[in-house]
């Protein structure tokens, strides 16, 4: 659960010094504007592109992180019903299924969120490729976990 925390953590930590540039563009355009120099008639950054957060593509997106999600859960609960053990979170957790669930639908929500961030803050090809990463994640995870092999019993020959 560590690793989850630190992720996100780190996700958070970037989202903010990525905001932070033009914020410091905006503190030294008012600097020079309370100068007394005259103020330039042409916008100093480009028109960002705008679109809404609930279009097509994220929508397609987002069915993808959700369809990630579940295709994780069922690989998950398939290798523990087969006795490996989980070492992301612990196997009491995996084994609690409408716990395991809500934790499945919080990431999802999670990713949501992230991407939501990064459409306020105008980084609209950073909201695309959270859920890129998060679709790319979730099934290779879900293919991993369908290649894992059951343990054998203690008292199989080797």
């Amino acid at each position: 659960m560590q690793i989850a925390q630190r992720a996100i953590l780190t996700l958070l930590s970037a989202i903010f010094l990525l905001d932070s540039p033009s914020s410091g563009q905006e503190v030294a355009a008012a600097a020079q504007t309370s100068s007394g120099a005259p103020k330039s008639s042409v916008p100093s950054q480009a028109p960002k592109s705008h679109h809404r957060f609930w279009d097509k593509d994220n929508i397609v997106l987002f069915a993808g992180v959700g369809a990630g999600r579940a295709l994780d859960y069922a690989s998950t609960r398939h290798f523990r019903d087969r006795g490996v053990n989980e070492w992301l979170l612990t196997n009491s957790i995996v084994d609690n299924k409408p716990l395991f669930a809500g934790i499945e639908v919080a990431a999802a929500a999670a990713s949501i969120g992230v991407s939501y961030l990064f459409h306020r803050s105008g980084h609209h090809k950073l909201e695309r490729w959270v859920s890129i990463v998060h679709i790319g994640a979730a099934v290779g995870g879900s293919a991993r976990n369908y290649t894992l092999r059951a343990p054998s019993p203690p008292d199989a020959p080797h």
